[in-house]
Parts: C-alpha cells; structure tokens; sequence
C-alpha cells in the first residue's frame, strides 16, 4: 500500500512538473516576437538609426552578418550606445557574424524575417535581390538603385517579392518630417490650395531643393563616414542618392495614393551634376584616414578629389512640372544645418517651406496666396479646422503674405526619430500582409528617374 502511495505520488509530481514546463513553454511561445532582424552589412549609420527604438512586434535579438572592419565595428558601437543611454535605453542582444561569406551565411541560415540593408550601394541592389529570392522581407534604406542596371535588377526583386509573398520597402523619413507632411495636407485641400498647377520647364510648379554637409554630428558625435563613401560608384552621386528623397516627395504630395507608370507617366526633360571639392586635409576630417584609397584615384586632381554629388533634374509627372536639386556642401557654418527648400504652386496660393536664416535653419511651412477675391481668407480658416483636428495645436499666423504655419514643438521630433516611424510603418505593412496598391509602382517610377536623370547627365540617351 505504502508503494501504491509513493508511486502515485511521484507520478502526481512528474504530472504537475510537466505542467509547470508546458505553462512556461506556452509563456515563452506567447513571448516570442513575430519579427526578428537580420543586419546585413551596416555600412551607413541609417542602419544604427533603425535600432535607436525598440518595437512591440520586434524580437530584441538581432542577427549581423558583416565583412570585418571599421563599418560594421561603427554599427555596433552606436547600437551599444543606444541600449546604455540614460533616456529611453534599448536592449538589443546583438549576434554577430564576421567573414568574406557573411551574405551566403545569411542566405542559408536564416536567423530572421526581416533584413535591414544600410551600406554600399553598388553591393545594396544585389543583396536585395538575393534576400528576396530566399523568402525574406527587406527594409532598405535609399538608394535601392544607384544606375540603370541596378534599376533593372530592383525592378526584378520587386517581381521576386511578389512571387514569395514578401514586402519590399525603401526607408522614406522625409514623409514623417512635420512641414513636409503638412504641406501635402494642405495641398489636398481645395478652398486652401485650389488646384496644382502645371508649370512650364523654366518655370515649374513644383521645386524641391536640398543642401547637405559631409562633417555633421549624429547622435551628439561627429559622424565619420567611410572611405567608399566618397566614391560614387560604391555610394552613387548626388543625383541617384538624396534626390531619391525629394523625387519620392513630389510623387507623394503631388499625387497621394495614386499609382504612377514610369512609362507613361514620366518626361524627363534635362539632368545636370557637378563635383564637390574636398581637400586632403578635410577628407581626414571625416573619415579619420591619413591617405586616399586607391579608388579614389580616378577622382583626385592636383591633391583634390572631385564628388560628383551634386545634381539637378527637370521632368514632367503626369504633365506637372517640377524640378528637384541636391547640392553637398563639406560642412555648414556654426549654428546652422542641412536645408530644405520645397514649394508647390496652386490657383488659389503657393505652399512654400523655407528653412533659411529668418527661420533660424528650422523648416517653417507657409501659405502664400495667389488668391485676391473676396471671401477666400473666411474660407482657408474654415478649411484649416479640418488640418487642426488631425495636428491638435497647430495655427495659422497672418503675415503680409498670406499665412505662417506655427507648429508646436511636439511635431518637431528630429530627423532620427524618423526612422522609427518608418520602421513602424513597414511592420504595420507585414501585418497587413501587404503594401498600399501605389507603393511598389511609385517606388519603381521613382528609381526609373534619378537612374534615368543619371544617364541623361553623364551624356547617354
């Protein structure tokens, strides 16, 4: 009998152990994250900038597979960073694999769902190709496209990703900055804007210009950039790179949710670049080498070595034309920044961003209006409420001109936190299980043109 009792008892304990396991193995499975990262060579700190949040659906382990060197090692160390930072710490477990295979490593193994490409950019295109033909979800900071063969190896990729069920997605932080967003609000609204109009080559309704600075501090430290950076045919030039931004923005406020045909619905007109000069001394500066790689070679005359990235291209988008520039200046002077200038003209008023010195080099949004009738100042404050009721706080300020947009601090969220607005969206996107239907059309009309503007400025038809 006393054997009976103890056998039962013991089989009572092995019963309750196994349930105690089961429970914690349903808790671990509950605790599981759907989507886990893989980092695949982080040779721009866009890569770091992805990890500056953690997201609700994102495992905290991340799988990097890299070649050995300083671009990865500036990776991990602004990673670091962010998980020991005294606000709003992360905590990403970083497993990192370093060799000459990593991206075949990658492929076989597996580790993750979504892979996040931030470097080179005459590499980036094939390793989007390559991560969409195995199955994987692909967030890919600009550009996906740097030349005309590249354009047509991402219009394969995004055919791949179709095919495997997987979404393909460019990182667009410039739709999450507050004037830009505003500004495409606005335009929809026709008591405000009226209609857009079309423009003529020289003088084109919609102009878009950007100026950035090789020396800039990111994350309160100053940025080193490396080496291949300034070789255009591992980063691009100005007019396949940053344009990308500002040729994306053009398309989105010009015409929201709609998809667009590079075929048909694109007429480029003219393309131009030019080279930025940087001395040896300031090539040191940012990218804290003594010497020029031998890459640069073909770039270097008289000790100076020429970037050709700056750019212009005029087109037509469904017969509105517009006119996008990027110019790259070595570093801005004290207290000021990279700028952004964007207007586009309407029958009723003109909605211009301006970020100049009378702005203190911060984006400022106004109205300026065309429109002289009686009446139309009564109705802009009643359009108005419908953008104060999506943007609580924000007002208009009557000036000689038409109107200021004040703006409360809280929209002003800086250029990193865009990122992760980006990256939340995307997941919002692998939730659904699908882009919006204009996505991948705009992206591909998109890359056709700056690759396009490319070849036209270099000469080729």
């Amino acid at each position: 009998m006393r054997k009976e009792l103890l056998t039962i008892a013991l089989m009572s304990a092995m019963a309750l152990n196994q349930g105690c396991n089961s429970k914690k193995e349903e808790e671990k499975d509950e605790t599981k994250k759907p989507l886990s990262l893989i980092v695949v060579e982080p040779g721009h700190f866009h890569a770091a900038l992805v990890q500056k949040s953690m997201y609700a659906d994102v495992d905290s382990v991340v799988h990097v597979y890299a070649s050995e060197g300083p671009d990865v090692k500036a990776y991990l160390d602004k990673v670091e960073k962010y998980n020991s930072a005294a606000e709003n710490p992360t905590s990403w477990k970083e497993e990192v694999y370093t060799g000459a295979d990593f991206l075949d490593k990658m492929l076989s193994e597996k580790k993750g769902n979504v892979v996040v490409l931030a470097g080179n950019n005459q590499k980036k295109t094939d390793y989007i190709k390559k991560s969409v033909d195995a199955g994987l979800n692909v967030l890919a900071d600009k550009p996906m496209a740097i030349d005309a063969a590249g354009f047509e190896k991402l219009k394969e990729a995004f055919t791949s990703a179709e095919k495997n069920k997987v979404l393909l997605y460019d990182i667009m932080t410039e739709r999450y900055e507050i004037t830009n967003a505003l500004q495409r609000e606005l335009a929809s609204i026709p008591d405000i804007f009226g209609e857009l109009q079309k423009g003529t080559p020289t003088d084109p309704a919609v102009v878009k210009e950007s100026v950035h600075h090789f020396f800039k501090y990111i994350s309160g430290e100053p940025l080193v950039r490396p080496t291949w950076f300034f070789d255009v045919a591992q980063q691009g030039e100005g007019m396949v790179d940053v344009t990308t931004h500002l040729v994306d923005l053009v398309q989105w406020s010009c015409f929201p949710n709609t998809a667009l045909d590079y075929q048909k619905d694109i007429e480029l007109l003219s393309a131009k670049r030019s080279a930025t000069k940087l001395t040896p001394s300031q090539f040191n500066l940012v990218t804290k080498s003594g010497k020029y790689p031998d890459f640069l070679s073909k770039d270097v005359t008289d000790s100076t070595l020429n970037v050709y990235s700056n750019g212009e291209m005029n087109y037509a988008l469904k017969g509105v034309h517009a006119k996008v520039s990027v110019i790259w200046n070595f570093q801005a002077p004290e207290g000021t920044g990279d700028t952004h200038y964007s207007i586009m003209k309407g029958s009723k008023s003109n909605l211009i961003v301006r970020q100049g010195k009378d702005q203190k080099y911060k984006p400022v949004l106004y109205i300026e209006t065309t429109d002289k009738s009686k009446g139309y100042e009564d109705a802009v404050a009643a359009a108005f409420k419908s953008v104060q009721d999506k943007y609580p706080g924000i007002e208009l300020k009557k000036i000689p001109a038409g109107w200021e947009l004040v703006i409360p601090q809280k929209y002003d969220n800086g250029h990193e936190a865009h990122f992760a607005q980006v990256a939340n969206k995307y997941m919002e996107y692998l939730k659904e299980g699908k882009l919006p239907e204009w996505e991948v059309p705009n992206m591909i009309a998109k890359y056709y043109l700056t690759t396009e503007a490319l070849k036209k400025a270099k000469g080729g038809k």
